[in-house]
């Protein structure tokens, strides 16, 4: 009986095998690669506002605390927007004629809020609590970077679920004093290297177990 298949068939089909799994490989690495793009974290992405606000100016510049405009930060689990009138408390003295502050003393005179973007938007199944943050000693710039430096906002994290785990497992890399929470230029001490740890005990901060419980965040 004549033979059937070329004798190069079993090479051709290992190639074959062989190739599939090397293509399967590459896809993986670029939906991995995607799942880490800025395009898809939104990371590094300045989102359009309706007002040019820059921290950068505001916070680093001028020196204005986080608590001036996000007031319930330190009692809620939104940290807040504030109102227009919170803005004019300023500008109703400074820059009174200023075109690019047209839509802040349009949205003072006519009452309507501006419309603002939120930057740091987690999904709807996450549950944050900005107060807890705030009271076991987590900075505004663990989460948010450098703000007093952001010209114009940005996320500075990727905020997915690896990265807030990272926290929730090692979390004396990154407590500091209370009283140094909304200090953009904390550095962590040199002649004190394990302050970190010290704090987790002194704030009573969960165990590792109970904060990466998936209950923690999704509820």
């Amino acid at each position: 009986m004549s033979q059937i298949f070329h004798r190069h068939t079993n090479v051709y089909s290992r190639l074959s095998l062989l190739a599939v799994l090397v293509f399967l490989g590459f896809l993986g690495g670029v939906l991995a690669l995607f799942n880490l793009s800025g395009y898809n974290t939104n990371q590094d992405v300045v989102v359009e506002q309706p007002i040019q606000f820059s921290h950068a100016h505001h916070v680093g510049g001028m020196g204005i605390d986080c608590r001036y405009c996000h007031t319930s930060v330190e009692e809620a689990a939104f940290a807040g927007i504030p109102p227009t009138k919170t803005c004019m408390n300023c500008h109703s003295q400074i820059w009174t004629g200023a075109p690019i502050l047209e839509p802040v003393r349009a949205s003072f005179r006519d009452n309507r809020p501006l419309q603002w973007t939120r930057v740091h938007d987690l999904p709807d199944f996450v549950y944050f609590n900005h107060s807890i943050h705030v009271k076991q000693g987590v900075g505004c710039a663990t989460c948010h970077g450098p703000v007093d430096r952001m010209p114009l906002m940005r996320q500075e994290a990727t905020l997915q679920m690896s990265w807030c785990l990272d926290c929730h497992r090692n979390p004396e890399k990154y407590v500091r004093p209370r009283d140094q929470v909304f200090n953009m230029a904390w550095q962590p001490p040199a002649d004190n290297p394990n302050q970190g740890v010290e704090l987790v005990k002194a704030y009573k901060i969960a165990s590792v177990n109970q904060l990466t419980s998936c209950s923690t965040c999704h509820r």
